[in-house]
């Protein structure tokens, strides 16, 4: 479970680094919002489905409220979900 989890977190972090990154600079300067409009669906569906695979890990491993609260806001932060990994999911601490 903890290893499927830190795929959707890389997964989603791509998606978003990706969206921020290269999508967003290509639609405003360049004027072209092909890439936003593939790769917005496909963030979005991979932050949402990271919550609720967050919400439930948190259930089955008793992750404390802060753990709760930190899994949360890294989907919204550039870099999170690679952060928390390594605080909370790495090897040796998971």
């Amino acid at each position: 479970m903890v290893q499927a989890f830190k795929v959707l977190g890389w997964l989603e972090g791509i998606s978003f680094l990706t969206l921020l990154f290269i999508a967003m600079p290509i639609k405003y300067m360049a004027g072209n919002p092909a890439i936003v409009k593939t790769m917005g669906p496909i963030h979005g569906f991979l932050f949402i489905a990271y919550v609720l695979f967050a919400n439930f890990l948190a259930g089955e491993l008793n992750w404390t409220v802060k753990m709760r609260i930190q899994a949360f806001f890294a989907a919204v932060l550039p870099f999170g979900t690679f952060w928390f990994e390594r605080k909370y999911l790495d090897a040796k601490k998971a």
